[in-house]
């Protein structure tokens, strides 16, 4: 199926790793225009090498300075803007809440949630431009269903889907699409480290604890990035053009969280 969005410029936050990684080279591989942000500079240098077509800004979301720098280069080399996908988010500790330091809360609220906000409201001047405008809001499976010890991370992610839903009713009627996607437990080394602090707060061996999560996936597996990326890319298509306000699952149908 072709998608049709060869030339779409699009913005990938936290985009050098990862999820964000996968998403931005899906996009590249439909003939998109690519620009990510990330605060490891490292994994940003790597990219130079490893896909020269994606260029890059180190940035912090929760920084307006320093997202205010983001979008003047991501403008420069995009010329423009399509699509961004507000990608950027940390785990955040695992806890019950009346342990949690105050200033683990707020990080988690600003990466996840204020990093959102402070990327759409610079982007959505630039959308009004585009012939084919959307934003993406990363959420989680964790944002619809809640999670013991995780009330900083779940809190963020309900907020996302709030967020979502009021921006959707804001710009729909110029034509700007805004979807948040819920990715359940998506393989990788995040997915690695949540599942070992939730065997260390249970008492149990890492094998149980993997074994315990999958449990309550209807489909008994988990899910890959290449999978959220492909459910990206259609919401940012034509294909998508009247799909918008929606918080769309992406999770093999998951029916509990603990």
């Amino acid at each position: 199926m072709d998608l049709g969005i060869q030339g779409l410029r699009v913005l990938v936050t936290a985009g050098a790793a990862g999820i964000g990684l996968d998403i931005a080279r899906a996009f590249v591989g439909e003939g998109a225009r690519v620009h990510v942000c990330d605060v490891d500079r490292k994994a940003l240098t790597g990219l130079s090498k490893s896909d020269p077509a994606i260029t890059w800004t180190q940035a912090d979301v929760s920084d307006r300075s320093q997202v205010m720098h983001l979008f003047d280069e991501a403008l420069s080399r995009l010329s423009g803007l399509d699509s961004v996908i507000n990608n950027a988010g940390i785990s955040g500790p695992t806890a019950a809440a009346e342990d949690l330091a105050p200033e683990d809360w707020d990080r988690v609220i600003a990466i996840n949630l204020t990093g959102q906000f402070n990327c759409a409201r610079i982007a959505i001047p630039h959308l009004r431009q585009s012939e084919n405008p959307s934003i993406i809001n990363l959420s989680s499976i964790a944002g619809r269903l809640g999670m013991a010890r995780r009330s900083p991370y779940c809190a963020s992610k309900w907020g996302v889907i709030g967020f979502t839903k009021s921006l959707s009713l804001e710009l729909g009627k110029e034509g700007i699409r805004v979807n948040s996607v819920l990715p359940g437990l998506v393989e990788g080394d995040r997915l690695h480290r949540v599942i070992e602090a939730n065997a260390m707060a249970k008492g149990i061996e890492f094998a149980e604890a993997e074994a315990e999560f999958v449990s309550y996936v209807a489909m008994k597996k988990t899910v890959s990035p290449q999978e959220i990326a492909d459910v990206i890319l259609f919401l940012c298509s034509h294909r998508g053009r009247t799909i918008s306000g929606q918080a769309i699952s992406v999770c093999g149908d998951v029916q509990m969280l603990f």
